[in-house]
């Protein structure tokens, strides 16, 4: 995939857990777990004076709550990329996560196969979720909003935007100018009441207004 091997720490409070990721991912030769922790403390300190690409991380720490730790670690890294690892499975939970600056949400019993998939598009700058928090997170809640309406053209940069596409690409995909797809998408998270992209992509899953 990529020229370097892509670092990867994992934070969890189980050990055994920890090992089983570790032996997992061994048997994919682009990734390197660089190191592993316990707490979110240690993995703060570690952040401050180190890079690294991926945090797989639990949301239940002996001194931390993984989503407020989450918000931490991007103010701290904010090109690393956070991947939820949970047992957790409460959309609420899952999307707090999102909110807070996550690129993914993935259940424990997740397939090495759906891991790796979801690790991928994270650095690729997508959302990522295992097919079990998609199912969770499309189910209908009674605080969603309503359903914005949105013209094709909206659906379209929704969509690029979902994809990782910066404003530059995706005004040279369609034949746009820049300024041109700022003004759309600041008219979709005015539709959507979002204050930025993660918040937008987020609730245009909820809604079923785009895939993953």
């Amino acid at each position: 995939m990529q020229s370097h091997k892509i670092n990867i720490v994992i934070v969890d409070d189980h050990p055994i857990v920890i090992e089983g990721l570790k032996m997992m991912l061994k048997s994919q030769s682009f990734l390197t777990v660089s190191e592993t922790f316990t707490s979110g403390s240690d993995l703060i300190s570690f952040l401050r004076t180190n890079e690294t690409d991926i945090v797989l991380l639990d949301i239940t720490l002996p001194d931390a709550n993984g989503t407020e730790l989450c918000l931490e670690i991007k103010k701290i890294s904010p090109q690393t990329s956070v991947i939820m690892f949970s047992n957790r499975s409460e959309r609420s939970i899952i999307m707090q996560a999102i909110q807070n600056g996550a690129s993914g949400y993935i259940l424990k019993n997740t397939s090495i196969e759906e891991l790796v998939m979801c690790i991928k598009g994270a650095l690729s700058g997508n959302i990522v979720f295992c097919e079990e928090t998609k199912q969770i997170i499309s189910r209908p809640s009674q605080n969603d909003l309503p359903v914005p309406r949105i013209t094709k053209r909206e659906k379209q940069i929704l969509r690029m935007v979902a994809e990782g596409k910066t404003s530059a690409m995706i005004a040279e995909e369609l034949f746009l100018s820049p300024l041109t797809v700022d003004t759309h998408r600041k008219n979709l998270l005015q539709k959507f009441q979002a204050r930025n992209s993660t918040e937008l992509i987020n609730r245009a899953i909820q809604l079923q207004l785009i895939e993953e």
